[in-house]
């Protein structure tokens, strides 16, 4: 084989192994550009707020209404969790969205309420403007009164 030859059929595979690379890399991009843009679109028109609820904005007895989720991992959910809250862990929820109801109200909440951010964040661009993000947490939630923050803060339940 001459090295013309060889370099040539090098060259080949070397065209053979990136070409593919080359592509999966524009398609990424292409990607990730239509995901900022949705984003970006999403910014432009959502509330104030992003769709974050203070617990003292639910009342009691609307609780029953509402699909309640638990964004933390499963050993934190089986320690607490909010009575009635299912658990799908905040990396997850995008891959459980066909399961969540349009018709009422879905509440998610982490610990402090950052994760549950990130993840209610994906399911509202993802297209469920009915989710709504648990100011502060579940550690927020106890600290207000659980299911009384509402009455508390409208001076009808007494203070612990």
């Amino acid at each position: 084989m001459t090295l013309s030859r060889f370099l040539s059929t090098q060259s080949l595979r070397t065209v053979a192994i990136a070409l593919p690379l080359f592509f999966a890399a524009s398609l990424a991009n292409a990607q990730n550009a239509a995901a900022v843009d949705e984003m970006a679109g999403y910014l432009d028109f959502i509330e104030y707020g992003g769709g974050v609820i203070f617990a003292e904005q639910i009342p009691k007895a609307d609780y029953e209404n509402i699909m309640v989720i638990d964004a933390r991992d499963s050993e934190q959910f089986a320690k607490d969790h909010i009575p009635g809250a299912v658990n799908i862990e905040w990396r997850q929820v995008l891959n459980e969205r066909d399961s969540l109801p349009s018709d009422k109200m879905v509440l998610i909440y982490c610990n402090t309420g950052s994760l549950s951010a990130q993840a209610g964040f994906a399911l509202r661009v993802a297209g469920h403007e009915n989710v709504r993000i648990l100011q502060g947490g579940f550690e927020e939630w106890k600290a207000k009164g659980g299911f009384e923050a509402n009455a508390r803060a409208g001076g009808q339940a007494p203070k612990e």
